[in-house]
Order: structure tokens, then C-alpha cells, then sequence
């Protein structure tokens, strides 16, 4: 009876110290139009510090194109650089995107619907730290960016110039179905549970006073 009480107590012990794991880990191993790359591929996670999204980045560094000529920070015309991005999307179409470069550089969009901007520019914790070939990204997403409800997401990572731009997908289309890439067709992107990372997501009834105020708000 003594053995059964201590190994109740120590199980008891070992929910409390040992904390439940929550990170979710990915690799964009397929190209846009699912082929295999043929490089080591972009890891990322995405883990929890309060009410803020941890996305963490580690992935080859290619240096193509060259570093953006414009300072560290916020920058529009990222996705013409090299480049990792994730989209987090919910069942009104409603989605948030983000982008992060090697460089440092970034970038936050709203969409209500495929390619329809509703408004940009809010800014966010990021740094990154090149290492001879390869990279680190580490960001914080305030819990108030996202839609409401996030069901689905897809990632991407793009780098090369010209004919040897390489565009690359966490989940792709299917191979000879489109011609060219668009990262915005939400129909390929699949479920995510962030309910153990960002709780007040699902408890909310509507999105943040970001997603329903002053569109301009963020630009002035």
C-alpha cells in the first residue's frame, strides 16, 4: 500500500515539474508545386511566451538576391529578396501574414480574402543572425495580429534571381496544375491547433480592435 502512495505522489510530482510540450516543429521540404528540394531545408517552430507567438527560423543561408539596400527593419517589397514566410488563416477567410529575412528584415499583412490587404505596417519583435551558410530568425507576434480562431496555415521560403528563383512550400500544390506560384491559394492550406500557445485566440467571440479599427491607423 506504501509503494502504491509513492508512486502516486512522484506521478504527481512529474506533472508538476515536467511541463507539457508545445512547440510545433516543421520543414519546407517540397517546392511549390511539390518536387523535392535539393538543399538542407527551412526548419521553423512556433512556440508561446505569454500572449505572443514564438516563431523561430533556422534554414540555408544562399545570399541570393544580395542583401536589401534599405536599413533593418520593416520592409514591403520583401518577398522579392530571399525570404521565409508563414500565413496563419481562420474559416472567414481572414489571415495574417508574415515574412522574415536572413538580413533582419520584415513585414506584417492583413488579409481579408486572396491578395486583398487590409492593412500593413504594424511592427513586431524580430531579429536574425547569419552563420557562414546558414540562418536564424526569431520573432514575436503579438496574439492581437492574428484573426480569430486561426484553423490553417502554410509556410514558404524563397531565395535565387531570376530563372533560378526557387519558390518552396510547407504544403504544396499538386505537381502541373498551375504554371506559376501563388502563395495565396488558401485552398492548400491544412489545419493547425494553436490552443496550447495562444488560448485567448480561441476565447475571444471577435477578432482585435487591429482587425476591426482604422485600417490607415497603422501607417501614419
Amino acid at each position: 500500500m506504501q509503494l502504491l502512495i509513492i508512486r502516486f505522489i512522484l506521478n504527481i510530482l512529474f506533472l508538476v515539474v515536467v511541463p507539457i510540450m508545445t512547440q510545433l516543429n516543421f520543414k519546407i521540404t517540397t517546392t511549390w508545386n511539390n518536387q523535392s528540394i535539393n538543399h538542407e531545408p527551412v526548419n521553423f517552430s512556433l512556440d508561446s511566451d505569454d500572449s505572443n507567438l514564438l516563431i523561430k527560423i533556422d534554414g540555408p543561408f544562399f545570399n541570393d538576391p544580395p542583401k536589401p539596400s534599405q536599413n533593418v527593419g520593416e520592409f514591403f517589397n520583401l518577398w522579392d529578396y530571399e525570404v521565409t514566410e508563414v500565413f496563419f488563416l481562420n474559416e472567414e477567410g481572414k489571415y495574417l501574414e508574415l515574412e522574415f529575412s536572413p538580413h533582419g528584415h520584415f513585414i506584417s499583412l492583413f488579409l481579408k480574402g486572396p491578395q486583398d490587404v487590409v492593412r500593413k505596417g504594424l511592427i513586431f519583435d524580430y531579429k536574425s543572425e547569419i552563420s557562414e551558410n546558414r540562418w536564424q530568425g526569431n520573432a514575436r507576434i503579438p496574439e492581437a495580429y492574428f484573426p480569430s480562431n486561426i484553423s490553417k496555415f502554410n509556410a514558404y521560403a524563397i531565395h535565387g534571381s531570376g530563372e533560378n528563383r526557387v519558390y518552396e512550400s510547407l504544403f504544396p500544390t499538386p505537381y502541373g496544375k498551375y504554371e506559376n506560384p501563388n502563395f495565396h491559394r488558401l485552398e492548400y492550406f491544412r489545419q493547425i491547433d494553436l490552443k496550447n500557445l495562444l488560448p485567448q485566440n480561441y476565447n475571444r467571440l471577435n477578432d482585435s480592435e487591429l482587425w476591426t479599427g482604422d485600417q490607415n491607423e497603422s501607417e501614419k
